[in-house]
């Protein structure tokens, strides 16, 4: 969908070498940032309610660090405008190292934050700083890298591209409980709740090196290249504002394509999240096996969601996208009676159904996304997109979920929570491809 006039000189076609090298920057780019924003939310449903929101009922603690979990998202559209605005006239690439950068420090700082018990009320209000910083720092990586990715992929193939980047939430999920498991089979219970949660965050530091090695190895994507030069003169004359042109003209695809995702994000966060808290507080499983549940499953992904992006490719995106969520509409119910059993391996059967449905979505989404907006203003759109969804869906819903289980006792309500946002899915799904179709 790009638009550049034919005027513009062509940039040349990108070497196969160029191509991979770029590719797998934005992954490992992603993973890095993905395992960073992941580590936060199994440490909020493990230790942080303890560590920084001491007053109160066990409960109370866990919703006051799932709030602060959430805060991360509702930060994400921030990070996204403003990286959107700078992307779409700068580039994509020191957007992408500027997110790596952000996100390096503000893990840093989560990992040596001193408790509540140490330096009193100021505890909580500097870990929602940071956790604020880190939502910045993710809802700006995602546009940058998901653009290197599909910006630089051959013909027919910006799916499977995409999905690259998209690689990054399982490998991050995966890298986070591998190294929780580490850290709690390494240290007692006590030295594990005074430092060893402290490790995982630590170790996101190493996102830095990444950031240096974009910056100074990987080159602008082709798109922008040929962007830039057919609107620099426009530039001059009338500086353009790529979200005023979002908001005025392309607000509705924005809205949908949120409205298309949220259910993947909410469903997603349950089940890493969500369901860590309720399987190891309210039905007494141990933290080791859930954790290890949650690793496995995520591993699968790593098949699922390339392979769901190349079939996008050959039958398009909305139908792989629309499967994806039915999947998960249907699912919503059985996947919590399977968990209410207590039973490690029916837990495993309910979550890797549910894994398979949100990979589904996830595969073709970069892709999907991408080509809903024109070069100029692409970051932004995509962004926003993808962030609204993380505001509704992903970052509210382990709050949500508690609230749910609290106020009505069954995990039927979180399962209705799902299958309404599944719903609002489909409808703009629906319309998506109304729209697409009377192109």
């Amino acid at each position: 969908m790009d638009t550049a006039p034919s005027s513009a000189p062509a940039s040349p076609a990108p070497t196969d070498r160029r191509r991979r090298k770029v590719a797998l920057a934005a992954a490992l780019a992603s993973a890095v940032e993905w395992y960073d924003y992941f580590v936060f939310g199994i440490a909020a449903a493990l230790v942080l309610g303890d560590l920084y929101f001491p007053a109160g009922s066990s409960s109370a603690g866990v919703l006051a660090a799932f709030a602060t979990f959430a805060v991360g998202f509702l930060a994400r559209p921030v990070g996204g405008v403003i990286a959107g605005q700078l992307g779409d006239r700068r580039g994509r690439k020191p957007m992408l190292v500027l997110a790596l950068t952000l996100m390096g420090i503000a893990t840093l700082g989560i990992g040596l934050l001193p408790t509540y018990a140490t330096i009193g009320i100021a505890a909580p209000l500097l870990l929602v700083l940071l956790r604020v910083l880190q939502g910045i720092a993710v809802g700006a990586q995602w546009g940058g890298a998901m653009l290197m990715a599909t910006e630089y992929a051959p013909e027919g193939k910006r799916g499977l591209y995409g999905s690259l980047v998209q690689l990054g939430v399982p490998i991050g999920v995966v890298t986070a409980n591998t190294v929780f498991l580490l850290a709690g089979a390494f240290t007692s219970d006590a030295a594990f709740a005074a430092w060893g949660w402290r490790v995982p965050f630590l170790v996101g530091f190493l996102v830095l090196g990444l950031a240096w090695y974009i910056h100074t190895r990987v080159e602008e994507t082709p798109a922008f290249q040929e962007a830039e030069r057919a609107l620099a003169e426009q530039e001059k004359s009338e500086p353009r504002s790529p979200l005023r042109t979002i908001l005025r003209h392309h607000l509705g695809t924005v809205l949908l394509a949120g409205g298309s995702f949220a259910v993947n994000t909410a469903t997603f966060y349950i089940i890493i999240t969500g369901v860590l808290d309720y399987a190891t507080r309210e039905l007494d499983m141990k933290r080791s096996a859930v954790l290890t549940v949650s690793l496995c499953v995520s591993l699968t992904q790593l098949v699922l969601i390339p392979a769901a992006a190349a079939l996008s490719d050959r039958i398009g995106r909305l139908r792989i996208y629309a499967l994806g969520a039915v999947g998960l509409l249907v699912w919503a119910v059985p996947m919590f009676l399977l968990i209410d059993t207590a039973s490690l391996l029916w837990l495993a059967v309910g979550t890797f159904v549910t894994s398979c449905f949100l990979s589904i979505m996830y595969g073709p989404q970069a892709a999907l996304f991408a080509e809903l907006f024109t070069a100029e203003m692409r970051y932004t759109g995509a962004s926003l997109g993808y962030q609204i969804a993380a505001v509704l869906g992903g970052g509210l819903a382990p709050f949500v979920m508690v609230l749910l289980l609290e106020a009505t006792g069954t995990s039927m309500a979180v399962s209705a929570y799902i299958v309404v946002l599944a719903v609002v899915a489909l409808i703009s799904i629906r319309i998506l491809a109304r729209r697409a179709a009377s192109r």
